[in-house]
């Protein structure tokens, strides 16, 4: 019995330590707010498709009390009543449904495109920062950035590109799986150093690399537009740039004026 109030006593003090961390850090982040425009995106879907049905259930209501006015020449105050109820039952509705559907982790790497991979991986990636520790969770939304990014690059490539496969691994793999090991762990277990770190800093470590994999494989996707406009650049400063004589055989900007 002693042993139980023990550990249930440093189960209580554990969290709260970690709520006074979490509070210090600016507090935990609504899970709604989105961390990139993919996920923003699928959210407007959704937000026009609920006032979509809820156009359509006014639309319906209100036939429906023509109708009803028709064959009973008029409907009476009982009937204004009900009709005003029901633009409200279909307000309170259709303002919480149809829902988001949030992918399951495993979904996640079978998306067919990078933008759908993208999007989704946003979407899930929203809802496990409440599981996560500040730091964490800052470089989350940091992601969130850097697969928009990610996602634009990869819609220039075809889906065999080494780089989507490299994508499909980092992104739909084992970012998600990360922190999947993470949230298996009990949270009075997570401030506990192991091998040399807790759980919270070993994810904050490992979202940490991953960013900077993000990034990197980003910039290699970047190189050949970064490399074409940097000629394009060098053309327009030789071609009209100052002290250049304007001629009818000047290069097309598709040639290096340095080769010349």
């Amino acid at each position: 019995m002693a042993e139980d109030l023990t550990q249930q006593s440093e189960r209580i003090l554990t969290e709260g330590r970690a709520l006074v961390r979490d509070n210090q850090a600016g507090g935990r982040h609504r899970a709604s707010a989105s961390i990139g425009r993919g996920s923003a995106s699928l959210k407007t879907r959704n937000l026009l498709r609920r006032a979509g049905f809820f156009g359509a259930a006014l639309l319906t209501i209100l036939v429906a009390v023509s109708a009803a006015g028709l064959v009973l020449n008029g409907i009476g105050f009982a009937g204004v009543v009900i009709a005003f109820f029901a633009v409200i039952a279909a307000a309170i509705l259709f303002a919480n449904f149809p829902k988001v559907k949030v992918p399951k982790r495993a979904d996640l790497a079978k998306s067919q495109d990078a933008k759908t991979l993208v999007a989704r991986t946003e979407l899930w990636l929203e809802h496990q920062r409440p599981a996560l520790p500040p730091p964490a969770v800052r470089i989350v939304e940091d992601i969130g950035v850097q697969l928009d990014a990610l996602g634009k690059q990869l819609g220039h490539v075809e889906a065999r590109h080494p780089a989507a496969a490299e994508t499909r691994k980092l992104v739909g793999e084992l970012l998600p799986e990360t922190i999947d090991a993470y949230a298996r762990i009990p949270a009075h277990l997570r401030h506990e150093k192991r091998v040399g770190a807790t759980p919270d800093e070993q994810v904050t470590e490992s979202l940490t690399k991953i960013s900077r994999e993000i990034d990197h494989v980003t910039r290699q996707l970047a190189e050949g537009s970064l490399d074409d406009l940097a000629i394009r650049t060098r053309y327009l400063d030789y071609r009209y740039g100052e002290g250049a004589v304007p001629s009818l055989a000047a290069p097309s900007p598709d040639q290096d004026p340095e080769k010349n």
